[in-house]
């Protein structure tokens, strides 16, 4: 019995400090990690179905984003995108964004 304490001390005391350390995010950066999420998704879909990154840029351009900085962001998560080997599914690619940006977020704070 006194091996099994001594083994989840550790646990313990690594999870308090994980949670004191973690703030609650802002609505803006949970908004921010979604809509890159979304971004990179569009990108995937694209990437998947043998649109060129040239042809991905051009339908960028056509499109009206509600802050000036998301065009250039979209066109970096585009180009990052492109610029991967990976072969995954739109959903799974949005999924791994929005949990590595909100890991970051976070990891910020």
């Amino acid at each position: 019995m006194g091996t099994t304490w001594k083994a989840l001390i550790p646990l313990v005391v690594v999870g308090i400090a994980n949670s004191a350390q973690g703030r609650p995010l802002t609505t803006n950066d949970q908004y921010m990690c979604s809509w890159g999420a979304g971004t990179a998704a569009r990108a995937q879909e694209l990437k998947l179905s043998g649109v060129s990154l040239y042809a991905a840029r051009q339908k960028l351009q056509t499109y009206k984003f509600a802050k000036p900085w998301m065009r250039m962001m979209a066109m970096g998560i585009t180009e990052q995108t492109y610029d991967s080997a990976s072969k995954m599914k739109p959903a799974a690619v949005r999924q791994g964004f929005y949990d590595d940006c909100l890991r970051y977020k976070v990891a910020r704070k």
